[in-house]
This record gives structure tokens, sequence and C-alpha cells, in this order.
């Protein structure tokens, strides 16, 4: 840790990080926003895709009624952030897991941008936008995969049956095994970061709270304040690119 920035992080964290052996890392949306990928979201009703907005294209009952449509959303949107880069914070992350005998990484994000950066065994609670699954057998594929990426055929070479997005939409419930671990993890911790992400979508949000109550030491690393900070321990405001490097 560089201890040139004690004005940042407190002796107490730095201490703490030295000692720890079991450390739990939620990410959201503002770290891979660091990097310029795109919420896509907007606010309210606004229009994310063909005048429709960001719950609707992303539905479940969108799936249901127009799957090629979907389809044509998803392959937009890794258009977009195909070029984007990790940042600095993806970096110090997954330095961090070589760091502790114990380490959990969970996202929010499906963008890959962990991977990328060298972390493995990322615990990615809402899918990953660069996967596909059959809708029956639940065959998975890697759309990395350029000759597949390239034929567009969404179709399961299994099966027969279609593909969609491995990623979790509006109206679906997470991943069962992905949500257990994360549980799993958070109750064993002893030091919990929450970084980039507003903790207002549960359950995700209620992951701090699992591993606050069992003794972990809880920090918050984000630009503003958020309805998780009165629970923390310690809260950093600022950019996580800037600040995770520090450790």
């Amino acid at each position: 840790m560089n201890v040139n920035q004690q004005t940042v992080i407190s002796d107490e964290l730095c201490e703490r990080f030295r000692r720890a052996r079991r450390v739990f890392v939620l990410t959201g949306a503002g770290v891979s926003a660091e990097s310029g990928v795109p919420t896509f979201r907007g606010g309210g009703q606004t229009a994310a895709w063909k005048g429709m907005p960001f719950d609707k294209i992303s539905s479940a009952g969108m799936l249901e009624r127009n799957l090629p449509e979907v389809w044509e959303w998803f392959n937009y949107r890794r258009d977009v952030i195909e070029k984007i880069e990790p940042n600095a914070a993806h970096h110090a992350i997954a330095r961090w897991q070589q760091r502790f005998p114990d380490f959990t990484l969970v996202t929010q994000n499906v963008d890959g941008l962990h991977e990328a950066a060298g972390s493995k065994d990322v615990i990615e609670l809402h899918g990953n936008i660069w996967r596909a699954r059959c809708i029956s057998c639940g065959a998975k594929y890697n759309l990395r995969d350029k000759e597949r990426a390239a034929a567009r055929d969404f179709t399961c070479a299994e099966c027969g049956n279609y593909l969609r997005p491995d990623v979790v939409l509006f109206g679906e419930m997470l991943p069962v095994g992905a949500l257990d671990r994360a549980v799993v993890k958070a109750k064993s911790a002893e030091l919990c970061f929450v970084v980039g992400t507003s903790a207002l979508v549960y359950p995700a949000a209620g992951f701090p709270e699992i591993a606050k109550a069992v003794g972990a030491y809880i920090v918050e690393i984000n630009p503003e304040p958020t309805p998780l900070s009165d629970l923390c321990d310690e809260v950093i405001q600022g950019k996580a690119g800037e600040i995770l490097p520090l450790f």
C-alpha cells in the first residue's frame, strides 16, 4: 500500500488490508463507467433502443415476444463496448486475487472487463454479454469466438434450439448458484469493499449487510454517498480507478 496516501485511506484500513485473509468485493456499473461503458439505462422512460425504454427491450417479456429484436439490441451493445479496455480499478482488483488466500469478486456488470483484466472465477450476478445460452438445454457459447459471432447464427449446436443472451433480464431471477456462492462468501468475509454501485438493487445490495452482520469491516468507494454509506465503517469518495491502485 502507498503509505503516502493516508489522507485518503485511514491507518485502520491500511492495517486491516495488510492483515486480511478473507476479502469480498462487490462492484457495480460505476467501475465500468470509468472505462467508458455506457449504462444504457437512461432515466425514467427514456428511449434506449428503437423508441423502447431499457427495461422493456431488456426484459423477459421481450425475449418471449421478439427474440431477434433482443439479439439485435445485445449485438449493438457488444459492438459499443467491444473496444473498451479495463481501467486501473479492474486491474487493481485482479491483483488482489493473488494477494489474499480467500478472495471473492462479485459483480453486477455484464461487460466482462474484470475477466479481461485477469480476474478469475468472478461471480457474475447478472450474467455476461459475451455469452449465449440455449433456451432449451442450457448449453453456453462464447460470443468472442470470431467464427460464431460472425455467423450470427444463434442456434444451439447441441439440440438445435434457439440461443439467448446469457444475461439476467428484467423480470428474471438471478442465477441461484451465483447468488448462493456470493452469500456464503459474504458470511465469511473479514473485509468487504463495495465499489462503484448505488447499492439500491437487491439482493446484491444485501451482501454488505450480510458481511457486516458477521463482523466484516465494510468499505465503500464511490464518487457520491449512497444509501449504503451509513452502514459502512469507512467511506472513500472518489473514482475507483484512482483509489484502488493506492492499496
